[in-house]
């Protein structure tokens, strides 16, 4: 079992910043991927932007590219993966999430939108609000 805990969410003005942080522990040798979704009440949850801790490949929606930015902390013994958050806007705001699963098949497509988002491990969420 792998268990997440996201950090760092908060206010800030449109056009400010924000740094999320998820740290995975527990078997974190089964996973070799992690994600960050958000979701706002009334709409689908998306996905926003996913590291594979593997091999370093990326994916961002289009609606953050060039403004948000993922990363792996490798100053930490445990897995943790951060998401920068530049030129936020009144749209990012919502409950986002990090997540993971060891199943390939379905990280990759659910982050993308292409298949269901029912991955295996979940954090418990961190809200980010810009006005």
């Amino acid at each position: 079992h792998v268990q997440l805990v996201e950090s760092g969410g908060g206010s800030v003005q449109a056009g400010g910043s924000l740094r999320l942080s998820c740290a995975a522990s527990g078997r974190t040798s089964s996973i070799d991927a992690m994600a960050w979704f958000r979701q706002v009440p009334g709409k689908e949850r998306e996905g926003v932007a996913a590291l594979s801790t593997l091999v370093g490949g990326r994916y961002y929606a289009d609606s953050v590219k060039g403004r948000f930015t993922i990363s792996r902390d490798l100053t930490k013994n445990t897995i943790t993966v951060d998401l920068q958050m530049d030129s936020l806007n009144a749209q990012d705001t919502g409950m986002y999430y990090c997540a993971a699963d060891p199943r390939c098949d379905r990280f990759w497509p659910a982050i993308q939108g292409l298949g269901a988002i029912d991955l295996r491990y979940w954090g418990q969420g961190t809200q980010v609000t810009v006005s």
